[in-house]
């Protein structure tokens, strides 16, 4: 938003905390504003509305949430550099996770199994709870877990467990099939 607006991150955040602007904050303090609320804004104060917002942008988004910070940022990145055309969104926790999912909307998610809040089939649980909107894939990557724990998973619909030993490659091609599944329905 404060690219869009030309102002300063913590402009927008002071509009935000003062009502002035519709949005939340989320649990680690950073805001969110949704596209819709942003249209209206600019559109009340006579601003110009980017055309990505204005026609509503139709590259797939993947939300990315895992708590080591380092394989969060070589994993973004890596998505980014690949050849999918897809917006990459990261998250440090299940909450954030959790906000960033219904903020975007994504096509698909790529969920560390074990956070330090929530685990992937709490999350998961979230996201099928009535009333949620998420149709999202879910790709579960994981330095390991129980054989019991991968079950519960593929029973609330997870197609795909990677561990995150067979490397970044197999994360995205998990990433490009998911897609052509999602394309394809």
């Amino acid at each position: 938003m404060a690219r869009v607006c030309q102002v300063s991150p913590a402009t927008v955040a002071s509009g935000v905390d003062q009502g002035l602007l519709k949005g939340h904050k989320t649990p680690t303090g950073r805001r969110r504003v949704q596209t819709d609320d942003l249209v209206a804004f600019l559109r009340a104060h006579s601003m110009v509305v980017p055309p990505e917002l204005e026609q509503g942008d139709r590259t797939p988004r993947v939300v990315v949430v895992e708590d080591d910070p380092g394989y969060l940022r070589v994993l973004v990145r890596t998505i980014e550099k690949s050849d999918l055309e897809v917006e990459v969104v990261g998250a440090a926790n299940g909450v954030d996770g959790l906000l960033e999912i219904g903020r975007v909307q994504p096509a698909l998610i790529v969920l560390d199994y074990a956070l330090p809040d929530l685990n992937a089939a709490q999350v998961i649980q979230r996201l099928l709870e009535p009333g949620r909107r998420s149709d999202a894939e879910v790709v579960v990557i994981t330095g390991g877990m129980p054989d019991q724990a991968a079950q519960r998973l593929r029973e609330v619909g997870v197609r795909v467990i990677l561990n995150k030993g067979e490397g970044m490659a197999a994360v995205v091609e998990a990433i490009r099939q998911a897609l052509r599944r999602r394309k394809a329905a």
